[in-house]
C-alpha cells in the first residue's frame, strides 16, 4: 500500500505542541531566576502575561467560530516571551495590554500561528515601549532605582568615571533589568537545551551574537572611543541580546529557512542591534532589530533560495 499525498514528503515526529513545550521548558531557568531576583511581583507579571495571551486567543477563536488552538502551547510561549521582556515593576495592566496586542493584533488578525509577520511578543513589547516609555524603562530592586547595566556599559566607553558592574555579576544576573534577561547563565542553559533537543540550530544565535560584537567594535572605533574587551563582553552579557538570540530571533515563523538566509539574517540582526545601541538614543535595541529583520525575511529568502539541482537559467531569463 502506498500513501499518496501532496508534498512535502519528508515528515517529522515533531509537533507544534512538542516544540512549544520545549521552548516553555527552556524559558524556565531565566524566568525562575527573575522571580528569585525580583520577587513575587515578577511572578505576577509572568502569570498575567500567560493568562492574558491564552484567554485572548481562546475568546477570539470562540467569537470568530474557529477551532480552539490554545492547547498547542503557542499562546503560552508568547506570554512567557512577553514576560521575559517586561520589568517586574510594571503595573498589572501593562502585561494585560501587551498580551492582548500580541495575540489579537499581531497573531490572530493575520491568520493565527504561522501567519504572523513578526514575533508577537516582541511586537507587543515595542508597542508598550512606544506607548508607555516611562513605565517600561523603570527598573529598580529593593526600592532603589538606577540605570541598567547596558546603559552603564555604553556610557563607560566615553566616560571613564562610570563604573560598570563586575562581569561575573553580570553573567550570574545580580543586577537590574527585565525579568527574563538578567541572568546570562540561565539564558544560556535554556538555549543549550533547545539546541540539544534540536528545536533550534545554533547558527542564528551564534551569528547574531558574533556579528553584534563585531559591529559594536567597528562603530566604537569609528567614533574614536576606547575599545576594550570588557566593553564588548558587557554588550553580550547585558540587555536582551542573549535571550533575543536564542528565543526570539529563532522563531520558526519569522526567521529564514534557508541556510544562506539564516546567515544573512544573523548579520542584519547584529548590524541593526549595534546601530541601535551605539548610535541610537536608547542603550537597548534587540527588540527593534528583531522585528525589523522579521519584515526583511521574505526578501532575504527570495535572494538566498538555493537553485534546484540541474536547473539552468534560460538565456534572457530574469527570474
Amino acid at each position: 500500500m502506498y500513501n499518496v499525498s501532496v508534498s512535502p514528503h519528508v515528515r517529522s515526529q515533531n509537533t507544534t505542541k512538542a516544540i512549544m513545550r520545549d521552548v516553555a521548558i527552556a524559558l524556565i531557568p531565566t524566568l525562575a531566576f527573575g522571580v528569585y531576583r525580583f520577587g513575587l511581583k515578577a511572578l505576577l507579571v509572568i502569570a498575567l502575561c500567560v493568562v492574558t495571551c491564552v484567554l485572548s486567543e481562546a475568546v477570539f477563536e470562540l467569537l470568530s467560530k474557529k477551532p480552539i488552538t490554545v492547547f498547542d502551547y503557542s499562546a503560552v510561549v508568547t506570554g512567557l516571551i512577553l514576560a521575559v521582556n517586561l520589568p517586574a515593576t510594571v503595573p498589572w495592566w501593562i502585561p494585560v495590554i501587551g498580551g492582548v496586542f500580541a495575540i489579537i493584533v499581531v497573531k490572530m488578525l493575520f491568520g493565527g500561528l504561522g501567519q504572523n509577520f513578526m514575533n508577537p511578543a516582541l511586537a507587543a513589547r515595542c508597542f508598550l515601549l512606544i506607548s508607555f516609555a516611562g513605565l517600561m524603562n523603570q527598573f529598580n530592586v529593593d526600592g532603589v532605582a538606577g540605570a541598567t547595566p547596558l546603559a552603564l556599559v555604553e556610557q563607560s566607553v566615553s566616560d571613564e568615571s562610570v563604573v560598570v558592574p563586575d562581569m561575573l555579576k553580570l553573567f550570574l544576573g545580580i543586577h537590574d533589568g527585565c525579568i527574563g534577561e538578567v541572568s546570562a547563565l540561565a539564558i544560556i542553559i535554556g538555549g543549550v537545551y533547545l539546541i540539544a533537543k534540536k528545536v533550534i540550530s545554533a547558527r542564528i544565535p551564534l551569528i547574531y551574537i558574533g556579528s553584534t560584537v563585531v559591529f559594536v567594535a567597528v562603530i566604537t572605533l569609528i567614533k574614536g572611543d576606547t575599545l576594550t574587551a570588557s566593553y564588548l563582553l558587557g554588550h553580550v552579557l547585558t540587555g536582551g541580546l542573549l535571550v533575543g538570540a536564542f528565543f526570539m530571533a529563532t522563531d520558526y515563523v519569522t526567521s529564514p529557512i534557508t541556510v544562506a538566509g539564516q546567515i544573512v539574517y544573523g548579520i542584519v540582526l547584529g548590524l541593526l542591534t549595534a546601530l541601535f545601541r551605539c548610535v541610537g538614543s536608547s542603550a537597548e535595541g534587540v527588540s527593534y532589530a528583531i522585528i525589523i529583520s522579521n519584515l526583511l525575511v521574505p526578501i532575504i529568502e527570495k535572494i538566498t533560495v538555493p537553485k534546484p539541482f540541474g536547473c539552468v537559467k534560460a538565456k534572457g531569463e530574469n527570474k
